[in-house]
């Protein structure tokens, strides 16, 4: 056994996000670590590799407790994470990459002087020890591919001597001929004693290259299976076995007229060729794993990412946002995915989130009122259970499930007609979940067209009453009808775009 971490727990303020959960690796060994968004992976990865540090819990390598309190420290003990964004200088040779924070120099200080041939020779080493013979580690690194990018990153572990290898989503934007290739390499490295920890939605892939997969599910283990001893069906029923039923309300009965349409939709840098279309009162769901093209099409529908073919139609009339303003003048909203980022101005009030986009709508003459943005944002903090000290308190202050609802709540004004939502419920635990779907499905009841994007099957084939699916930026297929979600995790699992 190389590792063996048990028991770990990790919160974040009252979330609990892992809870007494246990994995293990041998030497040599391809373990699969799936689960549905926000079933724990990441964290479980970060607390491994020191990003974050665990509440409880015990990590061993080789028999022997272990302490990771930063990264640093887990590279000391051969633990390396290749995450699912590249982290590259680009500008920089390939060697320089390989080599990041371990040039080799003489002297030190700013007296140092990089030893070039010495550091060609090493990366060239690594490199042919991956079977990459036709890279030139001298050429910047941003002549190269994206897959030749990830290999790069692979050999960057590899110089700093990992035992364990995390991978995050690695195929997400590759090619099949480039993940044959990384997949050749992930060999070389198991006969050669190193350990990887694959994080994938990719089920056809996990089956492909991996050796045992474990399950996590709500932040806890959900199933161990030796890949050659079982089967897609039982690894998805350990994925997505809660039990759901009253989580999510009823669907749509009746749905009316077309409200919003997407044809032949084209954007930069994967959406290729997408129609759609969302009738009045209805919730029509695009699902997509990582790198599918859900991460833009939600920017590119609110004129927030310009389009370069196609056309959008709004009730009938061509809708045509060149910006933000465009589409929220037409009755546009667009709650995004990324709520600490994009979502919220963490040191200002609910008031001030809450009232954001209509900021006009509360001021008197040029004086902003605060008696009207008081009015309105307690007005949803009741519709919609926000747990807050008042409107005042600063949004910061919040969990993520609360955040999420004043994020929700800034568009619920007159003139709304479609409401784009990107992930959700991400983050968000299972009451404040109940309670965004109850109130998306009585906004739809009552008219709005409502656009979710996400990738947790879950929340699609419980809330949406038709749906779209994304691989690889095209459409992979439409339902017309509420599908569950078995059937779109086999669509984006099975149907991976050529």
């Amino acid at each position: 056994m190389l590792l063996n971490m048990s028991g770990i727990t990790k919160s974040f303020g009252p979330n609990k996000v892992l809870d007494s959960v246990n994995l293990s690796v041998m030497a040599g060994e391809i373990v699969a670590l799936l689960g549905a968004n926000g079933a724990g992976k990441s964290t479980l990865m970060k607390i491994m590799t020191g990003i974050y540090r665990k509440d409880q819990g015990r990590i061993e390598l080789q028999d022997e407790s272990v302490e990771i309190g930063n990264p640093s420290e887990a590279m000391a003990h051969g633990l390396r994470l290749v995450p699912q964004e590249l982290q590259i200088l680009a500008d920089l040779s390939v060697a320089e990459n390989i080599f990041l924070g371990n040039l080799p120099a003489r002297g030190k200080g700013p007296l140092a002087r990089i030893q070039r041939s010495e550091l060609n020779a090493r990366a060239q080493a690594i490199l042919a020890d991956l079977g990459i013979t036709d890279m030139d580690v001298k050429a910047p690194l941003s002549r190269f591919s994206v897959s030749e990018q990830r290999l790069v990153e692979i050999a960057r572990a590899l110089a700093g001597e990992a035992r364990i290898l995390v991978m995050d989503e690695p195929t997400a934007s590759l090619s099949a001929p480039e993940c044959d290739r990384l997949f050749a390499i992930l060999g070389r490295l198991r006969a050669r004693g190193v350990s990887i920890i694959f994080i994938s939605h990719f089920l056809d892939e996990v089956f492909q290259i991996c050796d045992r997969i474990e399950v996590l599910r709500d932040g806890r283990n959900a199933g161990s299976f030796i890949t050659r001893q079982t089967d897609h069906h039982q690894v998805l029923a350990a994925m997505l076995g809660r039990e759901l039923s009253d989580l999510f309300p009823e669907h749509a009965a009746e749905p009316g007229g077309e409200a919003f349409r997407a044809e032949a939709l084209s954007a930069s840098p994967r959406i290729n060729n997408v129609s759609f279309t969302v009738r009045k009162g209805e919730i029509h769901g695009i699902f997509g794993l990582i790198g599918s093209g859900i991460e833009e099409i939600g920017k590119v529908l609110f004129g927030h990412k310009p389009a370069l073919a196609g056309r959008l139609s709004l009730f009938g009339a061509p809708f045509t946002p060149l910006s933000v303003a465009d589409s929220i003048v037409a009755g546009v909203g667009f709650v995004s995915g990324e709520r600490k980022s994009e979502g919220i101005i963490p040191d200002l009030s609910l008031r001030d989130n809450a009232t954001l986009p209509f900021l006009a709508r509360h001021s008197d003459r040029g004086t902003m009122s605060v008696p009207s943005q008081l009015e309105f944002a307690g007005k949803w903090i009741a519709a919609l259970g926000v747990v807050t000290a008042g409107p005042e308190q600063r949004i910061s202050g919040l969990s993520g499930g609360n955040q999420q609802k004043i994020c929700i709540a800034r568009w619920l004004v007159d003139g709304l007609r479609v409401l784009i939502l990107e992930e959700p419920t991400r983050g968000v635990d299972l009451g404040a979940r109940k309670d965004i779907y109850r109130h998306l499905r009585k906004l739809s009841d009552e008219g709005l067209a409502i656009i979710v994007i996400s990738s947790d099957p879950e929340e699609i084939g419980g809330l949406a009453d038709s749906s779209t699916v994304l691989i690889g930026g095209h459409v992979a297929r439409q339902f017309d009808h509420p599908v569950d979600a078995h059937a779109l995790m086999k669509t984006a699992t099975h149907e991976q775009a050529a």
